[in-house]
């Protein structure tokens, strides 16, 4: 594919570097000749400096041949600007990043199909939807849902006592008598390695397992792992900038009784007034007698989603010892993701890969409607369509040679979600998701076509 990326910045550079792996044409832009330079010498891709809202870079940029158009500068105006001359100088698909989360709630009142932009996405309001989601799946510290969670993705290490510890992936199965989960990714402690397990792979402590879930295999997870489902009521949150007000308001509206601290003091009186039912204390959140202060020990979840990804990592450890079940901190270097699961705090999430991951589904092919990567593990999840002229189509599972590298984590049918096993035939009109390594993606891929 031939793809033009318009911002060089955190969420620009990081899809180049992705694209750039998979042998993509990838044109990069940007106004900033120094944000141009690292791209340039570290990455194969094409660099161009020059104002993307200009037709003359555009066009010599080639864009009447791009198959996909993606603006993620810091400028809302820009990216909205560049994606709709992009469309109309001839990019089959384009994509626009944008902060003002209002024109996601009413793009389809608006139709900013019209007027040429295919797709919005905020990495702010990704963020906001991820750490909901996080807090309702509280015992886990990975979770992605397909069609309103028709399936789900959860993630967890396994502890001692875990009953299926030191168990066979097919043992463990029995356990239970209906099967609602099934493992789909596995990293060994102290490793980087990340295994698709299959019938005869072992359980072993300190694993840090990801399942496929359909509806009930959330509580099956907890019986078999020993962990227990606790309600999240009562939240902080370090931070009042997009992502801090927009989970504040999100969890307000759901119910949540929401703390949340913002060190400048006009931000906090403006937020104030914006979020009437969210307690808002103007304070620097990394004075930890303002914490103990504001009970923090009380809290059921502690979230830090400031600019800062060390005090973000900082705070939550602060509340980690303090006893908050589960915390949850925002960082921009994707290394830390490594140290998550070691240095005790429940999540990390970040909003380059958050937007990665939602713009990833126009690049691969085959009929893919969703994708994630999962957090600190070389492994994809996409989730396909199944067409009639499909390979996949009308066979049994055990029946399809699929890479030993992937694994078919659950079918959607009817926006039923199923844990399919062997005997399960694949029909036109499923909707399929797979796990598997980089290496085997191509060939997962041409099974759908």
């Amino acid at each position: 594919m031939k793809i033009i990326i318009a911002g060089a910045g955190e969420v620009g550079f990081h899809l180049a570097k992705l694209l750039s792996y998979e042998s993509q044409e990838i044109t990069l832009i940007d106004s900033k000749k120094d944000s141009l330079i690292y791209a340039d010498t570290h990455l194969d891709i094409k660099v161009v400096k020059g104002d993307a809202t200009s037709i003359a870079i555009l066009k010599d940029c080639r864009v009447d041949n791009a198959d996909l158009f993606i603006a993620v500068t810091s400028s809302e105006t820009t990216n909205i600007t560049a994606s709709v001359l992009a469309k109309q100088l001839g990019a089959k698909q384009t994509i626009s990043r944008i902060s003002n989360t209002e024109f996601i709630d009413f793009k389809d009142e608006v139709g900013f199909t019209r007027f040429g932009i295919d797709e919005l996405i905020s990495p702010e309001s990704l963020a906001a939807a991820e750490i909901e989601l996080l807090l309702n799946q509280s015992v886990f510290s990975d979770t992605y849902e397909f069609e309103d969670g028709a399936l789900t993705m959860l993630g967890l290490n396994l502890s001692r006592t875990a009953a299926i510890v030191g168990k066979s992936v097919k043992d463990a199965a029995k356990l239970m008598p209906e099967v609602h989960f099934m493992p789909i990714a596995i990293q060994r402690f102290g490793s980087h390695l990340t295994i698709i397990p299959r019938g005869d792979t072992l359980l072993k402590e300190g694993d840090h397992v990801v399942f496929m879930t359909s509806k009930g295999g959330d509580e099956e997870i907890c019986k078999l792992t020993g962990k227990f489902k606790t309600e999240i009521k009562n939240v902080m949150i370090l931070g009042g900038g997009k992502i801090g007000s927009k989970t504040a308001r999100d969890l307000t509206d759901n119910k949540f009784n929401i703390k949340l601290i913002e060190k400048d003091r006009d931000i906090a009186m403006d937020l104030a007034d914006e979020l009437p039912n969210t307690l808002v204390i103007n304070g620097d959140g990394r004075n930890v007698e303002l914490l103990d202060e504001e009970n923090i020990e009380d809290m059921d979840a502690f979230i830090s989603v400031t600019g800062n990804s060390e005090t973000n990592i900082m705070s939550c450890l602060v509340a980690n010892s303090r006893g908050v079940k589960k915390t949850i901190a925002l960082v921009e270097n994707m290394d830390y993701f490594e140290l998550s699961h070691s240095i005790g705090i429940d999540t990390l999430i970040n909003k380059k890969l958050l937007a990665a991951n939602n713009i990833f589904r126009y690049i691969r092919k085959g009929e893919v409607v969703a994708m994630t990567k999962l957090n600190n593990m070389d492994a994809e999840l996409l989730e396909f369509i199944v067409k009639p002229e499909s390979k996949i189509c009308n066979k049994l599972i055990k029946e399809i040679k699929f890479p030993r590298s992937a694994i078919i984590g659950g079918v959607i049918r009817n926006d039923e979600g199923v844990i399919a096993l062997g005997d399960f035939k694949v029909e036109a009109g499923d909707r399929v998701v797979v796990c598997c390594l980089p290496q085997s993606i191509k060939k997962v891929e041409s099974f759908f076509y």
